[in-house]
């Protein structure tokens, strides 16, 4: 008798070792999905950061939308560096 509950209790064991392993693995296949569109998303904000920080893109919207243009040689000024004190 004593067999066959440490057989039996063997055989649970391996039953719910084998459903622990499923879950396991479909945890593992849904997070591996995640990460995947994750990856797909970063991909596509990389190449909008770079497309938002084009400089020719900057330069037309700082025409456009913020009236902003070349100053004239004679409109720059220079202001001398100040040295740091110590």
């Amino acid at each position: 008798m004593g067999l066959s509950i440490l057989v039996t209790v063997s055989a649970v064991a391996v039953v719910h070792s084998k459903y622990r392993s499923r879950l396991l693995f479909n945890e593992v296949q849904r997070l591996q999905a995640q990460l995947d569109a994750l990856e797909v998303e970063w991909e596509q904000l990389l190449l909008e950061e770079h497309a938002f920080a084009d400089p020719a893109r900057i330069e037309r919207l700082a025409r456009t939308r913020l009236q902003m243009v070349v100053p004239k040689a004679d409109e720059i000024a220079y202001l001398p560096l100040s040295r740091q004190v110590r």
